[in-house]
């Protein structure tokens, strides 16, 4: 009996999430959850949880950002990701054309402000 066979099996309560994969980071922490709809359609949700801490009464806070990601976007979102990675890897830039083929492609990288992102930066 494979994984999804076992997860077929199980309750409707225990549906919805999957498997959870947690990347620790640093200050940061992302976690990679596989869940499902009620129909068995698997999607992922990306979530980057960033501990804070109040210096003025001690108490610890968490900052959380979501990322859905459905089945028919897997590969265009692997294929970026991965052309992402290469790039930054070996200064090769990626066909944007591939990515919005009807609609020219805008180099937005000079026009980034990291002072916009806050102080992590």
């Amino acid at each position: 009996m494979d994984n999804f066979d076992k997860y077929d099996k199980r309750d409707s309560a225990d549906r919805e999430e999957v498997l959870s994969i947690p990347v620790r980071a640093g200050k940061r922490t992302y976690f990679f959850d596989v869940k499902a709809t009620r129909s068995n359609e698997f999607y992922l949700t990306i979530t980057e949880s960033k501990k804070h801490f109040n210096n003025d009464d001690g108490r610890v806070s968490y900052e959380k950002h979501k990322i859905f990601l459905y089945k028919e976007d897997f590969e265009k979102f692997s294929n970026a990701l991965s052309d992402s990675i290469t790039f930054m890897e070996t200064g090769e830039k990626p066909d944007m054309s591939r990515y919005a083929p009807n609609r020219e492609y805008q180099d937005f990288s000079q026009d980034v402000n990291f002072d916009d992102l806050g102080n992590d930066y």
